[in-house]
């Protein structure tokens, strides 16, 4: 008769990837209000976005030197790992890190917040507002990058409901708790799980990183006019 493995909690979101989880949370809930306001809000939009753009380049790097399950090469992208999860056959051995949708939710998620970022950066409204560098490109891309802009805002508010109703059903359906390892940092796993390193050194790389991207972000968006 078999024994289901003994567990143990194991550290798998270092501080920096839950940080980052909770201030992107923080952000784009910010940015969607002031976008909504509107008339001097948009200072804000802007300040926002520039935060935004400094955490997405943070989290970039910290997919190369972050903690085990935090890296990018740890991601389950294949689709046969897919198909697997959807049919309820996945192995003990996916319950670490990100699951194959989680995977491609981020992914997916990143891309996105990107582009938003980006394309933010070279909107004009050609009235009041303007991103801090749509002085760089021509008023038809500037319009391009608006109409990319406002465009995006619908994709992400899709993919924020998909992302929520999947955490309520793994975790009312399925029975999987995915909220309290994004707060602790722990879940209970075999005990030769590999774990993240999570260690006072880690986090001041971390932060580090962090100060370099929002300085370069807030750099960016001085560059309000073309050097001559």
């Amino acid at each position: 008769m078999s024994t289901r493995p003994s567990r143990t909690p194991i550290r798998i979101w270092d501080l920096p990837t839950r940080l980052f989880h909770w201030l992107l949370v923080l952000l784009v809930t910010g940015m969607f209000v002031t976008a909504t306001l509107g008339g001097l809000w948009m200072d804000w939009h802007v300040r926002l976005g520039q935060a935004m753009c400094g955490l997405l380049l943070f989290r970039l790097f910290w997919g190369i030197l972050g903690g085990r399950w935090s890296r990018f090469s740890s991601l389950r992208l294949q689709l046969s790992a897919l198909m697997q999860q959807l049919s309820g056959q996945s192995p003990a051995s996916m319950e670490a890190g990100h699951s194959p949708s989680g995977s491609w939710s981020v992914v997916i998620m990143l891309l996105a917040l990107l582009t938003q970022t980006i394309s933010g950066l070279f909107s004009s409204d050609d009235i009041a507002f303007a991103g801090p560098l749509a002085a760089w490109v021509s008023s038809d891309s500037s319009r391009w990058f608006t109409r990319i802009h406002l465009w995006g805002q619908n994709l992400i508010l899709a993919l924020l409901a998909l992302h929520i109703l999947a955490v309520l059903f793994q975790s009312l359906v399925r029975g999987k708790t995915l909220m309290a390892p994004m707060l602790t940092g722990d879940k209970p796993l075999p005990a030769d799980t590999p774990a993240s390193r999570d260690k006072p050194a880690s986090w001041l790389l971390a932060l580090l990183l962090l100060c370099l991207c929002v300085a370069f972000a807030w750099w960016l968006g001085t560059l309000s006019s073309p050097l001559l």
